[in-house]
């Protein structure tokens, strides 16, 4: 291939990883905010935090396994594990605007589940209630940052730009790491306070 059709190529892939880095959180924020515009009728979702806890855990297994395989040389291996990585977090994503667009909500500390944090409420979750929400926003932020350095880190390994590639995924594997592990961690902190 010509270096004129490789950039060619490269401007068009992208332009289209930018459009989805902008849609794809847009999206999801629309579904978030605005349930009723993805509710699916007679779907019990309650299920699917606990799904994603899998998902998340199994995204950042698979990102520790690319990573080791790289690193050995191993390049089969690492392909295979981040392709599975990219799947099992795009499933993760459809899981997630799935149990979102129910109108399902849950507060941090609200033992009784009525929507309201108490003031007793809050002191009984004390302290760990901030610790919880710094570890939400930064899981948050960095999920949306995450979305444009994947894709172009799956973009660069796929059309062989190695060095492209390296550069990229310094960047893409803690982020996405991070955002995995926390996900989890998110689960295993909200879990108490789930309506059902």
């Amino acid at each position: 291939m010509k270096k004129n059709d490789t950039l060619k190529y490269d401007n068009l892939f992208i332009w289209i990883i930018g459009v989805l880095s902008v849609v794809v959180p847009a999206l999801v924020a629309v579904l978030f905010y605005v349930p009723e515009a993805g509710k699916i009728i007679n779907f019990d979702a309650t299920a699917l935090p606990f799904l994603n806890a899998i998902l998340n855990t199994a995204t950042a297994t698979c990102l520790i396994a690319g990573f080791i395989f790289i690193k050995k040389g191993k390049q089969r291996l690492h392909i295979a594990a981040m392709i599975t990585a990219f799947a099992l977090s795009t499933i993760f994503l459809l899981s997630y605007v799935a149990y979102h667009s129910q109108g399902y909500e849950s507060r941090f500390g609200d033992i009784n589940h009525n929507g309201v944090l108490e003031d007793i409420e809050k002191q009984e979750a004390g302290g760990l209630r901030y610790v919880y929400y710094i570890i939400l926003l930064t899981h948050i932020v960095l999920a949306a940052v995450v979305v444009p350095f994947v894709l172009l880190s799956i973009y660069f390994g796929i059309s062989r730009q190695y060095k492209k590639h390296t550069r990229i995924v310094k960047w893409t594997f803690p982020i996405w790491l991070y955002v995995a592990i926390t996900g989890v961690l998110v689960y295993l902190m909200i879990s108490p306070y789930y309506p059902f």
